[in-house]
């Protein structure tokens, strides 16, 4: 948990999506105070407010507030926290909480949580009714710089990771910083693996920042929201150009196919595993098995690992309490993974830091063969 921070900053971060889509990312503190006359600028009604017991806890009541005070018919449903209400059950919860508010097609529903309440929340409002739009109050770091942006809502299956879901574009994001002071410092370091994968995509520059004004992003010092508008601007862009994951941004999945993989083989448990963890060790694991291939050079494998354990990151598959199995169990797990087309599977790969690039048809031989010597490895004194 991070002491408050006072200093006043405010940016705006616009995603122009075309026909009329398009919307802004407002991010700075305070923002779910001021919540309600932003939504009720949308139109509607009613704006139903979807959260977690944890959070509920913490920001129901002042978000639900806010919305009424500008006229809105507001209730809340809320659902156990963690990756277990991203399910078919959680969904169905959602639905019939929704319903029984009496959420109607020009009515909102208010996503107010970290990534598994925005994923499940826009899933439910992609198909409630047919469709009825959303906002986004991402309150984790991870949420904030990645998954509350770009659409991409859906819930786990038992045969993998967001296997079941929709395109929903929100129709506003307010990113409030002042709700990261009440992060646990794990749940901030799993966010950080989502803001350092930004600049190991396709920004060695942002990376190079990283590196330098990281411990200021978890104090609540202005690289917080400098941070996140970095991070939401990339993803913007990127939305913008393929909105659907045509192309290029099946780049935002740097480290997922291994860390998707993770969180399957231990039961989406995040006692033992959480998403940006999973997305840590994937991270790391992608930049040593480019550099096995001859694509990456290992000093940027090294780089990268060291500074994501310098974050209080995991880089290492034994760093997963209780184990992961083997890697015959995680070539199976990625066998489900939603970039395989025609049986072969899709990485993300990189030829250094900021170069980043698809790779399809990747041999499950050679997956298999470098996750047996990760396995060895890690097993050395």
């Amino acid at each position: 948990m991070t002491e408050p921070s006072t200093h006043p900053v405010s940016l705006t971060v616009h995603v122009p999506l075309d026909a009329g889509r398009d919307y802004d990312i407002l991010i700075g503190r305070g923002l779910i105070e001021t919540a309600g006359a932003r939504v009720a600028a949308l139109g509607g009604r009613r704006a139903a407010i979807v959260t977690d017991a944890n959070v509920a806890a913490l920001y129901g009541d002042r978000l639900r507030t806010s919305l009424e005070r500008a006229g809105l018919g507001s209730g809340i449903v809320t659902v156990a926290p963690g990756e277990g209400s991203k399910s078919y059950a959680g969904y169905a919860q959602v639905c019939d909480g929704l319903l029984a508010l009496k959420v109607e097609r020009g009515d909102l529903v208010v996503a107010l949580g970290g990534g598994v309440v925005g994923d499940l929340a826009g899933f439910a409002a992609a198909t409630l009714r047919r469709g009825v739009r959303f906002v986004q109050v991402p309150t984790s770091l991870l949420a904030q710089v990645d998954s509350s942006v770009g659409g991409k809502t859906g819930i786990n299956a038992p045969l993998g990771k967001n296997l079941i879901g929709a395109f929903h574009q929100p129709r506003l994001v307010l990113a409030d910083t002042a709700t990261l002071d009440t992060l646990s410092e794990r749940e901030m370091r799993a966010g950080y693996a989502e803001v350092a994968k930004y600049g190991l995509i396709a920004d060695a520059g942002f990376f190079d920042w990283c590196e330098a004004n990281w411990r200021g992003i978890f104090s609540g010092g202005p690289e917080r929201e400098e941070a996140v508008a970095a991070c939401c601007r990339a993803k913007a862009a990127v939305v913008t150009r393929d909105e659907r994951e045509d192309g290029e941004r099946a780049l935002l999945n740097l480290g997922h196919t291994f860390g998707h993989a993770l969180e399957r083989i231990t039961g989406y448990d995040s006692a033992r595993l959480v998403h940006g963890e999973g997305v840590a060790i994937g991270t790391a694991l992608a930049f040593r098995f480019s550099a096995r291939l001859g694509l990456c050079p290992g000093q940027d494998a090294g780089r990268v690992a060291n500074h994501l354990a310098l974050a209080g990151l995991p880089t290492r598959l034994q760093a997963v309490p209780g184990g992961c199995g083997d890697a015959d169990a995680l070539v199976e797990a990625m066998a489900q993974d939603k970039k395989v087309r025609d049986g072969a599977l899709t990485f993300i790969l990189v030829r250094g830091i900021g170069q980043s690039f698809i790779a399809p048809g990747i041999d499950r031989s050679e997956v298999r063969a470098f996750l047996q010597d990760e396995f060895a490895a890690d097993l050395r004194p």
